[in-house]
């Protein structure tokens, strides 16, 4: 099956994009019960990546199979901490990747990530990043078979 690549067109396609929110928040809330799924966190979400998108100069990737919208890549510039080298510190983040769920082991997560690459080579930066829940075996493999390494690790307790 075919698919192609596209940037977002909002406020168009703010159902579809609120749609792989829900989506996204559903498939993790499996994995990790702290995700929110009431009726509001896809709007406010939405609308924080946007406003990210819109300061930092990301781009917001839609993948079409037959012309219909079966995922996004939501792609951010970020700054690392002061601590960490100049010439290291900006880089590219991808904030949100999703696939439905008909559409997945196809290819397309993996060309939203080669597209989000191909963003952050235009604009000159050496790094991409992308962040995963730890149990969230699936996406991890996937992302290591792309070659993305860990970088840091992020502990908690509950109190």
């Amino acid at each position: 099956m075919s698919f192609s690549i596209r940037d977002i067109i909002l406020p168009e396609e703010r159902g579809t994009a609120l749609s792989f929110i829900d989506g996204t928040q559903r498939y993790e809330y499996a994995i990790e019960p702290d995700r929110r799924l009431d009726d509001a966190v896809a709007s406010e979400h939405l609308a924080q990546l946007v406003e990210r998108v819109a300061i930092n100069g990301g781009r917001i990737f839609i993948a079409e199979q037959n012309s219909r919208p079966v995922g996004w890549a939501v792609f951010l510039i970020e700054q690392h901490p002061l601590f960490v080298a100049e010439d290291c510190r900006t880089f590219g983040y991808i904030a949100d990747l999703f696939v439905e769920e008909q559409a997945r082991s196809l290819g397309i997560g993996r060309a939203l990530i080669d597209r989000c690459e191909a963003e952050a080579r235009h604009l000159g930066l050496r790094q991409l990043m992308i962040g995963v829940l730890a149990n969230n075996v699936r996406a991890a493999d996937i992302y290591a078979r792309a070659g993305y390494a860990p970088y840091s690790l992020e502990l908690r307790k509950f109190l």
